[in-house]
């Protein structure tokens, strides 16, 4: 206990359903929350500052990071509503799982140097953390966490031949482990580790056999089993 931050996934595609998840974690002394982008209902860019507005408002002491993955969501989050968003004190990061690298480009640009950039997905770390990011929020810290901080403390400190070595060592396993929905892959892998992660929940079911078939030999090549 309190060797780690624990910030919990309490966003919703209601506002009051997020305010009221938002701050119970915050009396039960968590780190902090992550609020996704509103999904199905598709709300406009107005609509989405005003759902952020009021979630952060209600809970004015406890950061707020936002999660843009409009490939899950339906809806981006533009950079001009983030870089409004980070106006307010306790919004103070974004996941940006867009994959678009213009938009992380215009977030770093539009938002002060303190409001951190975090990449949804492994395989842009790297080039996250070049155009001024902190970090990730990793699927495959869950397997090579060490290696991963690795990474990014030595680009951290000028040393980006290194960085990018470690990068192109994990890629392979960056990408197997979205070869389909998380948390499918990432499951299947830890299971194949020998971890006691129980049975899907229904829709989501049992990774394909060829798509297992490959995500162990990428775990043999890396010698994580």
């Amino acid at each position: 206990a309190g060797k780690a931050k624990v910030i919990a996934g309490t966003g919703s595609n209601s506002t009051e359903e997020a305010i009221a998840a938002t701050e119970k974690a915050a009396k039960l002394g968590l780190d902090g929350s992550l609020q996704v982008v509103p999904y199905y209902n598709k709300p406009p860019q107005s609509g989405l500052y005003q759902h952020f507005q009021a979630i952060a408002k209600s809970s004015p002491d406890f950061p707020l990071m936002l999660y843009n993955v409009p490939g899950r969501t339906g809806q981006n989050l533009q950079p001009e509503t983030i870089a409004r968003l980070a106006q307010i004190p306790n919004i103070v990061a974004v996941k940006e799982a867009s994959s678009d690298f213009e938009q992380t480009s215009q977030i770093r640009r539009l938002t002060p140097p303190d409001f951190a950039i975090y990449s949804g997905d492994d395989s842009f770390t790297l080039a996250t953390l070049a155009l001024g990011g902190s970090g990730v929020v990793s699927v495959a810290s869950h397997m090579v966490g060490s290696q991963i901080q690795q990474m990014i403390k030595a680009f951290e400190k000028g040393k980006t031949t290194e960085a990018t070595l470690i990068h192109l060592k994990l890629f392979p396993l960056f990408k197997v482990l979205f070869c389909t929905t998380n948390p499918i892959p990432i499951k299947t892998a830890l299971e194949l580790q020998g971890w006691q992660v129980g049975r899907f929940r229904s829709p989501l079911c049992e990774l394909p056999s060829e798509l297992k078939s490959r995500l162990k030999e990428v775990l043999i090549e890396l010698d994580l089993i």
